[in-house]
């Protein structure tokens, strides 16, 4: 009976960390924070999903690039939408672009953005920043040392992936 009570509270502080979280957070560095194996982090993680999958509950568990977060089930989008401020208004077609080119192509240059998209893409590049779906992760090491663009974790949230490998597949022109 201890060892159950043990699991209940290692599980309530695995949900409270999770909760408390606004990104993804990893088995790693819940087994960091609470001085436990992974094994025992990945056990609670289990119980825990299992726990949010009941019809009855307005949340679930998820999985995004390796770490988890809380989030609501898609069923309850239409009531909850109007809550947040801060909302990604519907994308221009030059943004969604963009966006699909830096998603598959990170990491990227706006130089090299702009030559697949035969545009400039600087203020499309800032408004993705400003939403938080793209990042500069960093320079190229060539003449100039031009900034790279990747995706963030908000982007695959948004798109609801759990890593860029969800990224639909393409077929690129020769």
């Amino acid at each position: 009976m201890g060892q159950v009570i043990i699991m209940d509270k290692l599980c309530a502080e695995i949900e409270a960390l999770i909760f408390a979280s606004d990104e993804p957070v990893s088995i790693d560095e819940l087994s960091r924070l609470l001085d436990i194996s992974t094994n025992e982090v990945k056990k609670n993680i289990e119980t825990l999903e299992k726990r949010y999958q009941d019809e009855g509950q307005g949340i679930f568990l998820k999985e995004y690039s390796g770490g988890f977060l809380f989030v609501t089930k898609p069923e309850f989008s239409s009531i909850i939408k109007d809550m947040h401020n801060k909302k990604i208004s519907r994308l221009s077609q030059a943004a969604l672009e963009t966006l699909a080119i830096i998603a598959y192509k990170q990491p990227v240059t706006r130089a090299e953005i702009e030559e697949i998209r035969g545009v400039k893409a600087e203020k499309t590049l800032i408004t993705l920043n400003k939403y938080g779906l793209i990042e500069e992760i960093g320079r190229k090491d060539t003449i100039g040392n031009p900034i790279v663009y990747g995706t963030t974790a908000e982007f695959l949230n948004h798109f609801d992936l759990g890593d860029l490998s969800n990224l639909p597949h393409i077929e690129e022109d020769e």
